[in-house]
């Protein structure tokens, strides 16, 4: 059974080693792998090669459309699973797009790779059926604000927000471009009891400067409410580009 898988800039499956430069587990050394569809569309992000594709009319800031053929390809699981391994690393971070929009595939590759610990990456919309929630060690939980562009009704879903609440492998990382952003997610921690030990701030941007001017008045905002802040090492480290 396939895995659909975004490409790297040689047309390959996007699989590879590298330091978690967001969240928790920032600096560790693991595995990626980047999977393609999402069922959102933040009109900031920056992987919309895995979802913005021709005939998508979404919006996107970028104004750029992707050719599906030429930054999509399926690989079946065990092929995938073999690729991770080859790679030597003990910690696996699944990422997207939405990786759990693929969820029976991930339950079958990881099946594979049996002394794996495995972060997921996720918007927080999908649930994670047993047979794949019994393999995964921790979430990276990342609710969309309405300075994405998504509707409150399809990005922050509230019998969700209260199960990654409960969870304690699950750590909320919120993308804030403004000030103005926190507000909503002190809001949003107040009414599904999130624990600010597990919630970061995260400041949005794909350049070392744009992270560096806004983690200026971030960091105060942390010290406020209690928070954790995340950079983002990757862009410091190798700027926004894929594979990295």
């Amino acid at each position: 059974m396939p895995l659909v898988l975004a490409t790297d800039d040689t047309g390959g499956p996007e699989i590879f080693a590298s330091i978690q430069g967001e969240g928790p587990s920032a600096g560790m050394p693991v595995t990626f792998v980047r999977l393609s569809r999402c069922n959102l569309a933040c009109v900031w992000c920056d992987t919309a090669y895995t979802w913005h594709f021709e005939g998508d009319n979404r919006p996107h800031r970028s104004g750029e459309t992707f050719a599906r053929s030429a930054n999509q390809l399926s690989l079946e699981v065990e092929d995938v699973a073999a690729r991770i391994a080859a790679l030597g690393q003990n910690r696996l971070v699944i990422t997207g797009g939405e990786p759990l929009m693929q969820a029976g595939k991930l339950a079958q590759m990881l099946e594979h790779l049996p002394d794996m610990q495995v972060e997921i990456e996720t918007n927080g919309t999908v649930d994670t059926p047993a047979r794949l929630d019994v393999r995964v060690d921790q979430y990276n939980v990342s609710p969309k604000l309405a300075h994405s562009g998504n509707p409150a009704e399809l990005a922050l879903k509230p019998e969700m927000l209260d199960r990654w609440a409960t969870d304690p492998r699950a750590f909320f990382k919120f993308v804030i471009a403004e000030p103005g952003d926190v507000e909503e997610v002190q809001a949003l921690a107040r009414t599904h009891a999130i624990p600010a030990g597990r919630l970061f701030l995260m400041p949005e941007g794909t350049t070392s400067a744009a992270l560096r001017e806004r983690e200026k008045w971030l960091v105060p905002l942390c010290l406020e409410n209690g928070y954790r802040m995340s950079d983002r090492l990757h862009i410091h480290l190798f700027g926004d580009t894929r594979g990295t």
